[in-house]
């Protein structure tokens, strides 16, 4: 696969020329490539969206949600070649990309058509009304461990707002991106109205940031990127959306099912290899249960299997790349330094034939150490005590972030904790997420919220209207 940039309704070359490789973490071997685009290429794309944006802010919201629901039939008849494709550039086992990776993009399409043809865009006022309008032009700025839905999770409001689209996806999973683009051009969008420009994050993601006609920036990554974005995107005073790291604890109360907070935390931790913001990597217990847990734990561990994607016995694949296995291994190695206990997985060593790392636990792991504090985004999960509820709770809160949170026990004083936890979720005994729900941060976790109708306002502006 050998994809152009989308710019106003058709595929071109980059005016640079170049392209980026796209490796295959499982075999690090080349599997497509795309264009790295320019200054040049970025202030084209802005353009074409600033030109189609009074025509498509203005038809009716019946228009822009069919052609949503036409993307979303589309999307489903490609579901497959998704499938392959997300399991490629990421390295996640095919039997899990289409639950993880798939079957929520293909709904929210239909989803932001039916929330934005019922959305009230003007609510009366004593002395006038207050009005909703589209924002601009929107800059889209995504990452590669959800390669498809953190693009849908911002696309589809966005359009279904009236806004108009500029998307620079991860330079390293461009792929699939390139796939739906394919779709909207067959849906029928018209010209300008989305347009893809890859490249490198610190160039065609900077240009965008700073360019004086973006209205918007949404952005998903690591805090320390997202705090740049954000600091370029404010010299021009841009609205921003930045959903960014986390470091999510799980509380077990006294009472709590630990066996299925086990499950649940080992899931979140080591599914997609550990690349999940949102995962719950501390898991917070009575010290009476420590070793209860440190069993459960080993256990479930042992039933995930590494291995190549395409094989149906493989649970997990590799991380995404070399810079991530390494950094990755130092930080378990960092963990051994400062006296945490490896009981489950070990230090990575070779990775020849892909950047495959095993599910790591630890235990003795107390709250001033890098493993405590730092996101790992890799598969590593680690186990800390604690005598008292309050003390439980100061311990899921001290950390810079704020994404998402899970407490296990009985429901009544769960729900106390809940209210407690400075995290933008909380999922009671196993509750499952939901994108009609808001997604995003308190803290360094980010500004604004992804997903239903706290999604949808973030791509619409607030007018006051004085009759």
């Amino acid at each position: 696969m050998d994809y152009k940039l989308y710019i106003n309704g058709k595929w071109q070359d980059s005016g640079g020329g170049q392209r980026l490789k796209v490796e295959n973490p499982a075999t690090r071997t080349f599997i497509g490539s795309a264009r790295r685009g320019t200054r040049e290429d970025v202030d084209l794309a802005v353009a074409a969206a600033k030109a189609a944006f009074p025509a498509w802010s203005s038809c009716p919201v019946e228009e822009r949600a069919a052609v949503l629901r036409k993307i979303g039939r589309l999307m489903e008849n490609r579901r497959a070649e998704f499938a392959t494709t997300i399991s490629q550039e990421l390295g996640m086992p095919q039997k899990h990309v289409q639950h993880w990776q798939i079957d929520s993009p293909v709904r929210e399409a239909a989803y932001f058509a039916d929330l934005a043809e019922a959305f009230s865009y003007e609510i009366p006022q004593k002395g006038g009304f207050v009005r909703r309008e589209p924002m601009g032009v929107v800059a889209a700025l995504t990452p590669w461990n959800y390669p498809l839905e953190q693009i849908t999770l911002k696309v589809f409001p966005a359009l279904a707002a009236g806004n108009c689209v500029v998307l620079k996806p991860s330079q390293q999973a461009p792929l699939c991106a390139c796939m739906l683009t394919e779709i909207l051009d067959e849906a029928g969008l018209p010209a300008g109205v989305f347009n893809l420009v890859t490249g490198a994050g610190g160039e065609v993601g900077n240009l965008l940031a700073l360019h004086p006609d973006v209205d918007m920036v949404t952005f998903t990554g690591s805090t320390e990127a997202g705090k740049e974005v954000g600091r370029m995107a404010l010299s021009t005073v841009k609205k921003l959306a930045l959903e960014l790291g986390g470091k999510s604890p799980l509380i077990l109360l006294e009472g709590g099912d630990l066996k299925a907070a086990a499950r649940d935390a080992a899931a979140s931790a080591f599914m997609n290899s550990g690349q999940t913001c949102c995962a719950f990597t501390r898991v917070l217990v009575p010290k009476d249960r420590k070793r209860e847990m440190e069993e459960a734990l080993i256990a479930e561990a042992k039933k995930y299997r590494v291995g190549d994607p395409a094989d149906e016995a493989s649970d997990l694949g590799p991380v995404i790349s070399e810079r991530a296995f390494l950094r990755i291994k130092g930080y378990i190695e960092k963990g051994l330094e400062e006296g945490a206990k490896l009981i489950a997985g070990a230090v990575p060593d070779c990775y020849e034939k892909g950047y495959y790392i095993e599910p790591v636990v630890f235990s003795d792991v107390t709250g001033d150490m890098t493993l405590a504090r730092e996101e790992i985004f890799g598969p590593v999960l680690s186990i800390l005590t604690y005598e008292t509820e309050e003390e439980a709770v100061a311990a899921a809160n001290d950390t810079p972030y704020g994404l998402d949170s899970a407490v296990y026990g009985p429901e009544s004083r769960a729900l106390e904790v809940a209210k407690k936890i400075k995290a933008g979720g909380v999922h009671i005994n196993g509750a499952p997420f939901h994108f009609s729900f808001p997604f995003g941060g308190y803290k360094e976790s980010g500004l604004g919220r992804e997903g239903g109708t706290f999604g949808f306002e973030e791509y619409l502006q607030i007018k006051a209207v004085l009759v």
